[in-house]
Formats: structure tokens, sequence, C-alpha cells
């Protein structure tokens, strides 16, 4: 009897320890920053940027158009890597009803403007200097993406660099109404 006891808490002992370390060891895989976004399908928060030429510019007038609405830092490799591209799809896209939006963050103006002029950026640009933005859309890592669809809802989010493909992919679904299953990730930096 003492020794069926024994074996008992000795095989409850090897399940609860088993199952610690395989939590942590799933643990250690994660990035710890990494929380899946909450907002795929939901409503785009809606906000107002300042332009970096003085224009002002809200969400709910781009209503009816895609947004594509990228954030982003001069000092940011990832961010630097993708600049040619999204200027490249900016002018594929621009006469379809979507737009390209950028917002700078942790950054200083004068870093952001000479940045925009070192890659051609034409679409438009603001800052985000407080940083209440990207704590509205929970930004963890740039440069990261989000599409948001004529109706208002983001349909996908991108932590991370894109590529020619995955933009075009992500555009032709936002403007179809079409929300992805789960966000994409490239090469990023965090901000946090």
């Amino acid at each position: 009897m003492g020794s069926r006891r024994l074996l008992i808490r000795l095989v409850g002992l090897f399940v609860v320890g088993g199952s610690l370390i395989a939590l942590l060891a799933y643990g250690f895989t994660r990035e710890p920053r990494e929380i899946p976004t909450p907002l795929l399908g939901k409503p785009a928060t809606p906000f107002t940027l300042t332009l970096f030429d003085g224009r002002q510019l809200s969400l709910e007038e781009l209503r009816g158009k895609v947004v594509f609405l990228n954030f982003w830092a001069s000092w940011c490799p990832p961010c630097r890597a993708e600049a040619r591209t999204l200027e490249a799809a900016w002018q594929k896209y621009k006469e379809r009803d979507v737009v390209f939006l950028g917002i700078d963050i942790q950054d200083t103006e004068e870093d952001a403007k000479a940045f925009l002029r070192e890659f051609g950026i034409t679409y438009p640009n603001g800052r985000d200097a407080s940083g209440k933005l990207a704590i509205d859309y929970g930004v963890w890592g740039i440069p990261e993406t989000f599409i948001i669809n004529r109706e208002g809802r983001i349909t996908y989010k991108h932590v991370g660099a894109l590529g020619w493909q995955t933009i075009t992919a992500k555009l032709d679904e936002g403007l179809q109404g079409i929300v992805s299953a789960r966000e994409g990730k490239g090469d990023y930096r965090q901000i946090r």
C-alpha cells in the first residue's frame, strides 16, 4: 500500500513537473513583448494627424478608401529596407481608392524629413510625437503596418518589413474587404 502511494505521488510529480518544463520551454521560444493583435476585423481607432506639410488628415476623411497605415522611424533599418517598396506600391495603388499614410514615431522631425527625402516618399506622412497613436494601435515594433478597409475595419497587421508580394496580396484582400486570419511578421525593431 505504501509503495503504491509513493508511486502515485511520483507519477503526479512527474506529470506536474513535466507540464511546467513544457510550459517554460514554450515561453522561451516566444517574444515576451509580442502580443497577437485583437484588432483584426475591428474598427480602426479614429485619429487626426498633422502631416509634415502642415495639413491635417483624419482617418474619418479616408472612409470609402483602403488605408495602408505604416508606423516607422528614420533610425530603423527594416523601415529603411522597405521604404522604396512602399513608395513603389503607393504609385501602383494610388489610383485604386487606396491611401498610404506614414506615421513617424520615436524620431526627430528633422531626421524624419531627411528620411522622406532620401527615399523619395510622396505619400502623406506625419509624426506621432506624443506616441498616443502608436499606443492606440498597440505598436510594439517598427515598421508596423495596418490595412484598413473601406468601412474602417482593420483587415491586416504586419510587424516588420514588408515585401512586394505581401503588400499587393494584402491590399488586394483589403480592397475586397477580406480580413486576414492572422497578422504577418518580418524583420523589425522593438520600440519599448
